[in-house]
């Protein structure tokens, strides 16, 4: 290979590397996958819910509200179509939480040890109590503190 070809594919795998980071920081910060995952349960539950209602409470009001609705499935229950979409539901929730939540959430932790965070208190060395980082004077055993 060139010089020439070299330095064209060093340039192209570091913009790679580049958008795979980028890509990874929008993912980490969580509320991305928040919102992907609550519009998936929220279509599966969406689903839920209309098939109680035609499969249940629709017959249900037929039945008892004098109204006719005979021409819909025959004034049936449709207790399958509720125990299909039920299960179709557990399955969604599941592969989401399985699939995606856990890994995301442990890729998170992952990403969160390596950066310590800073202490927001310290100890007095007097009374021992814990104070605020920046505090000059102990609220506890009003010992003074000296700088942060």
């Amino acid at each position: 290979m060139s010089m020439l070809q070299n330095e064209t594919l060093s340039r192209v795998g570091k913009g790679a590397r580049e958008t795979l980071g980028g890509f990874k920081a929008f993912i980490l910060r969580g509320n991305v996958v928040d919102l992907a995952v609550g519009i998936v349960i929220g279509s599966a539950f969406t689903n839920l819910v209309n098939a109680i209602v035609s499969g249940l409470i629709t017959p249900l009001i037929g039945l008892f509200g004098g109204f006719d609705f005979s021409h819909l499935n025959a004034g049936r229950f449709a207790f399958g179509t509720v125990i299909n979409s039920a299960v179709s539901f557990l399955i969604v929730a599941a592969v989401l939480y399985f699939l995606i939540v856990l890994p995301v959430s442990k890729l998170m932790a992952m990403h969160k040890k390596g950066v310590p965070e800073e202490a927001a208190t310290r100890q007095c060395p007097y009374c021992l109590s814990s104070v605020p980082v920046g505090a000059r004077r102990c609220a506890y055993c009003t010992s003074e503190l000296g700088q942060g």
